[in-house]
């Protein structure tokens, strides 16, 4: 099993899941170049990061491991299994869409996005690194994506430890990415999992209504093309599922794993 976690994020992120199933699984656990106090390079992280991934498999001889990935580790890990399908065994993606420009701006293709992408880069690129500190601290990103004050302070710990300038970086290459057209040559079984009870509150600050079925019609939506899928959605946890309802999250990944083809027979967005 090869865990990935998301933007500025350490891979501690899945202690708890390794523990669930290091007795079942080798588990081989990922914090991305340039977060949480790992060395930056000057490569672009996303397109590297799935690229290294896949030799990895390939070297370690890992037959058709298990990949769970949340957030941008999501979308790394649907990059390397659309790129490179035979290498890859069960899909775990935790809370990441292929497009987000479709869900945050209503965009259909990147070039729509452009504009909105354009004004997001000249924010972050004027930051000085004090704003940038402020800003993680602040939890203006990340403070509905957990509901602990504990796991917040550490979740604020892995921002200030991340390289300002890859943070930038990845966010922006992650919002240009449109990973929709890659779905149908993934073969493998794939569990996504979603939320919305924090974003429904974040965007309640904004006076943004937003409901549960507007969600979920948005992954049924956007994971159109992937033919072999089960999707589950929490109503009590945030971003960081495995976080806020450890409980739920390894129900849902342990019915899966059991039997990951006859899992997505049922595509689940009717629930």
């Amino acid at each position: 099993m090869i865990l990935i976690p998301g933007m500025a994020s350490s891979g501690d992120t899945w202690k708890s899941t390794v523990a669930h199933y290091e007795n079942q699984y080798t588990c081989h656990v990922l914090t991305l170049a340039g977060f949480a106090g790992v060395p930056a390079t000057d490569r672009p992280l996303l397109a590297t990061a799935a690229a290294e991934l896949a030799d990895y498999i390939a070297q370690q001889h890992l037959d058709h491991p298990v990949i769970v990935g949340h957030s941008l580790g999501g979308n790394v890990a649907l990059d390397v299994a659309a790129r490179h399908p035979d290498l890859i065994g069960p899909l775990v993606i935790v809370d990441a869409l292929p497009f987000y420009p479709g869900a945050w701006f209503q965009a259909k293709t990147v070039e729509d996005a452009k504009p909105m992408l354009a004004g997001m880069r000249a924010y972050q690129l004027a930051q000085t690194h004090e704003q940038y500190e402020q800003y993680v601290r602040s939890g203006a990103a990340t403070k509905y994506m957990v509901t602990s004050p504990v796991d917040f302070q550490t979740i604020v710990q892995w921002g200030l430890a991340s390289e300002q300038r890859v943070v930038a970086d990845a966010m922006y290459d992650l919002v240009s990415q449109d990973l929709r057209p890659g779905l149908p040559r993934i073969a493998a079984p794939t569990l996504v999992l979603g939320t919305w009870i924090g974003l429904q509150e974040q965007l309640k600050q904004g006076h943004i209504e937003l409901s549960r079925a507007t969600v979920v019609k948005t992954f049924e939506e956007q994971y159109a093309g992937l033919p072999h899928l089960h999707f589950a959605i929490t109503d009590t946890a945030r971003h960081f599922i495995m976080f806020d309802d450890p409980a739920w999250f390894f129900q849902e990944v342990d019915a899966f794993l059991a039997s990951p083809a006859r899992a997505a027979e049922d595509r689940g967005f009717a629930r």
